[in-house]
């Protein structure tokens, strides 16, 4: 692993924070690509820092000198509402991005424009959040930085994440897509597809996908075997129950197949 200067470091962040570099991307084919060596710089810069005294007022912080929280002038045109929000340094957020207090936003991560982060949601460190999208309260959008070749989750533009959802372990949510309130989603929990009768299960690499325009609810399924099933057991299961169209405005079509 290559050893950093504070002053890579510092040019590397400052990239990350104005775009210029970013994490994942997407190619012309529609998959992801992760910049593994960008991990390994992030992952120095913990390394390099010392812990430093970050305390403000009666509150206090104590983190790595070399990655405090960033810094946001008025003219950046990112909405950051009153209440104890935080975005830590290395995090890209694009202009006309409203942050709803408390939320917190990690190293690494890219918020496009429109986008709304609402109270209590988090955007993991490296995750990817695209134009137009809507964090409601509570969300959760997992991270990751180790191993540094894993993707991130990410949520591609025009996605609806209900309130005290879970996206995580790399989870790819496609654009247009709407993820009821309470849904859980991770490599683990394969999604049901009511409309085409089929089941969609993690890629080789671990990472499940849900499809474009795909309106995702909790529901569950029942235990088919032993004893569960012989009690009535049912699981967790994630169910997509229609797909939007261009007429279809997301959170009308939410809670019409929520009732």
């Amino acid at each position: 692993m290559k050893e950093y200067t504070r002053e890579e470091i510092n040019h590397l962040l400052d990239s990350l924070e104005t775009g210029e570099l970013r994490v994942t991307e997407k190619n012309s084919d529609g998959t992801w690509v992760v910049h593994s060596w960008i991990k390994e710089a992030i992952l120095a810069a913990f390394r390099l820092g010392v812990m430093t005294d970050m305390s403000q007022g009666a509150f206090p912080f104590y983190d790595k000198d070399t990655v405090p929280v960033r810094r946001i002038s008025p003219q950046a045109g990112i909405r950051i509402v009153p209440g104890g929000s935080s975005i830590r340094r290395g995090a890209f957020i694009a202009s006309s991005v409203v942050v709803m207090p408390p939320s917190y936003i990690n190293i690494g991560a890219y918020v496009d424009e429109g986008t709304m982060v609402d109270s209590h949601a988090l955007v993991g460190s490296c995750a990817q959040i695209g134009k137009h999208v809507h964090l409601s309260a509570a969300s959760q959008v997992g991270g990751v930085l180790e191993p540094v070749g894993a993707l991130p989750v990410i949520i591609e533009d025009n996605a609806f994440i209900g309130g005290n959802c879970g996206i995580y372990e790399g989870t790819i949510v496609r654009e247009r897509a709407v993820i009821g309130t309470g849904v859980i989603i991770n490599a683990s929990t394969s999604i049901y597809d009511a409309v085409h009768g089929n089941w969609i299960k993690a890629n080789e690499n671990g990472q499940i996908t849900v499809p474009p325009g795909a309106v995702v609810v909790a529901g569950s399924r029942p235990v088919c075997k032993g004893p569960g099933k012989e009690e009535g057991i049912h699981l967790y299961c994630p169910v997509i129950v229609k797909y939007r169209d261009e007429k279809t405005d997301a959170s009308v079509s939410l809670e019409e197949f929520l009732r």
